[in-house]
């Protein structure tokens, strides 16, 4: 990992090396702003990853394997298998020098991270606390440009929604709509994790590279669905026009954080 830390601009980041499993673990019990992991495939490794998912700690992060990139794409990307969680970013050993890129990568796709594995009906609360924590954390941290500035031109074009197989498009839009449905449904109410709630909305359809009329249909279809289930209950709808707000300042929110990642000088 020495090697890794030397490709890393001293001006954007700071590294911390550990040399054995245990002192990487207490560190990571004693440190808690961690934007980034970054492990190289040792037999330490398997021990490692299975203490931090049994503790519930979870960041984004890069896992460097020693393998050829068609072993790598045999083995994992085909499958689609994770070794951590389901939104690591995995790096053979003879491409470091993307390194940069992949880590800005993996912070991007953290946002994406709801469990550690979506195959479990009932995630445990922790994990979900856990990351939801180091999601809005991460989100301040851009929302401040604290060493992400220019973050625009290195967002993944594979990860845009537009590049999106159906099925994984579909999934991800599913997402999308329900963590809206939840920021308009406590718009209104006295609720202190509103803005972070936007946040995390705005870095997701950011880093998917999600249109604004895509935005404005989620939200026109969550109005409609709204809507009907007014007339139902023999209500007045005209109280989903105060909802605009919700719209208005969720694209005020995107709009924002274009301005901020966009260095000046372009």
């Amino acid at each position: 990992m020495y090697e890794a830390s030397m490709l890393l601009s001293s001006d954007r980041y700071v590294v911390t090396l550990t040399n054995s499993a245990a002192k990487f673990l207490k560190f990571i019990e004693q440190e808690i702003n961690i934007d980034c992991l970054l492990m190289h495939q040792c037999q330490e490794l398997p021990f490692v990853l299975s203490n931090l998912q049994q503790k519930a700690k979870f960041f984004p992060a890069v896992i460097v394997l020693n393998l050829e990139k068609e072993e790598l794409e045999n083995n994992y990307l085909q499958k689609k298998e994770f070794i951590y969680h389901e939104e690591e970013v995995k790096l053979i050993s003879s491409e470091l020098n993307c390194l940069e890129a992949e880590i800005e990568k993996a912070i991007g796709q953290f946002f994406n991270l709801s469990s550690p594995s979506k195959s479990q009906e009932t995630p445990d609360n922790k994990e979900q606390n856990t990351i939801h924590s180091q999601q809005e954390r991460l989100a301040e941290k851009l929302r401040e440009r604290l060493g992400y500035l220019g973050v625009y031109y290195k967002r993944n074009p594979q990860n845009f929604l537009r590049n999106m197989p159906p099925g994984e498009r579909q999934q991800f839009l599913d997402q999308l709509k329900s963590r809206y449905r939840k920021i308009v449904l406590s718009y209104f109410s006295q609720n202190n994790t509103l803005n972070n709630q936007i946040d995390e909305f705005v870095n997701i359809a950011f880093f998917s590279d999600v249109p604004v009329t895509k935005i404005v249909e989620i939200h026109m279809d969550l109005m409609d669905d709204f809507s009907k289930q007014l007339k139902l209950e023999g209500r007045n709808e005209e109280l989903l026009l105060d909802y605009r707000l919700t719209l208005i300042d969720t694209i005020a929110h995107l709009c924002e954080m274009y301005r901020r990642s966009i260095p000046k000088e372009s």
